[in-house]
């Protein structure tokens, strides 16, 4: 019960900060600067913005960034030795962001929003 409340309470925290932060900040700054997770997707998989409502896009990714912190401070604070939470936080760091952030790829892929697919 402990872990659900922890995952819960650190999800919202997190979810919060970013609509306050980083939504606020990347609609002023729309077309000069783009947050990082837009940028890696735009990069990486391709994303097309011009076919995309960047405010939804910016709701999904807040979804996904505050889901991932929550997983990774949950798994991580159940951990014992410090030593162990670095190693495990940092592994999981990378292996959670790129698995979501891939599955929100295959989201805007389904939809049509990739270039050079209609």
């Amino acid at each position: 019960m402990e872990e659900l409340v922890l995952f819960l309470l650190s999800f919202i925290f997190i979810f919060i900060l970013y609509q306050l932060f980083v939504i606020p900040w990347a609609k002023r700054k729309k077309k000069k600067k783009h947050p990082i997770e837009v940028f890696y997707l735009v990069h990486r998989y391709h994303l097309d913005l011009d076919k995309i409502k960047y405010n939804q896009l910016l709701q999904n990714v807040s979804l996904v960034s505050s889901f991932d912190i929550a997983v990774i401070v949950s798994i991580v604070l159940n951990l014992s030795n410090l030593f162990l939470e670095i190693v495990v936080g940092f592994i999981l760091t990378f292996v959670v962001i790129l698995l979501s952030y891939h599955i929100v790829y295959l989201f805007y892929k389904r939809k049509g929003m990739i270039k050079n697919e209609s």
